[in-house]
């Protein structure tokens, strides 16, 4: 059983249906693109270690792994079709079919991603979202969501109470005074190149030591 509503619609018909709606080399190509802007500044062979948080169907870990062929990909994903999709993948070393809020860190990584996804967490659950983000962070960890400077609620395909916009990071980096902002930017929905749904990205690097 789920902690939250959110939880059970998207391992049901809409995250199913998700799916369908978000495939594509084109897509995995704007991924490329992205991850070469939003990791511009990490010096080469700094990351060689990557979990993501809401991975769906591996769009940004196809990207990641033609950028970065030797990194090490794991993955988080809730939606037991688009884990299968993740598992058929070989370059993804472990796939964790589980709700983020379930999952226990096993390691820490050099980069930690979530990408679209802390918009659809239950706002009340979010601090232990943020919590399972820092213990996972070895080095970097890389926030791609929509933003708004104080929190609101936007339907989301007729939906209600499924799709929120927040300063996540500045209430993450309010959290966790270890954390530092390297970079930041905004992808249009509209760019040319790297069409992106107006999304705002930050990379934060993690100054303390990481425990194993």
């Amino acid at each position: 059983m789920y902690q939250t509503e959110q939880e059970e619609f998207w391992n049901g018909e809409f995250g199913d249906e998700y799916i369908e709606r978000n495939q594509g080399s084109q897509l995995v190509e704007a991924n490329k693109h992205f991850f070469k802007q939003a990791l511009s500044g990490v010096p080469g062979g700094e990351v060689t270690s990557c979990i993501e948080f809401g991975a769906n169907i591996g769009l940004n870990e196809d990207a990641l792994y033609q950028l970065y062929p030797e990194m090490e990909l794991d993955a988080i994903e809730i939606n037991a079709k688009a884990a299968s999709r993740l598992k058929s993948k070989k370059y993804i070393r472990n796939v964790y079919h589980t709700s983020i809020l379930e999952y226990e860190a096993q390691r820490t990584y050099d980069l930690v991603l979530i990408k679209g996804v802390l918009i659809h967490i239950d706002p009340n659950a979010l601090g232990t979202v943020y919590e399972k983000l820092y213990r996972s962070t070895k080095k970097y960890l890389l926030v791609a969501e929509y933003y708004n400077p104080t929190p609101v609620e936007v339907e989301y395909r007729g939906h209600a109470a499924r799709l929120f916009k927040r300063d996540f990071c500045g209430e993450i980096m309010d959290k966790y005074g270890d954390l530092t902002l390297v970079d930041y930017g905004f992808v249009y929905h509209r760019d040319p190149v790297c069409p992106m749904g107006d999304m705002t990205w930050f990379l934060l690097q993690k100054q303390g030591m990481a425990v194993d």
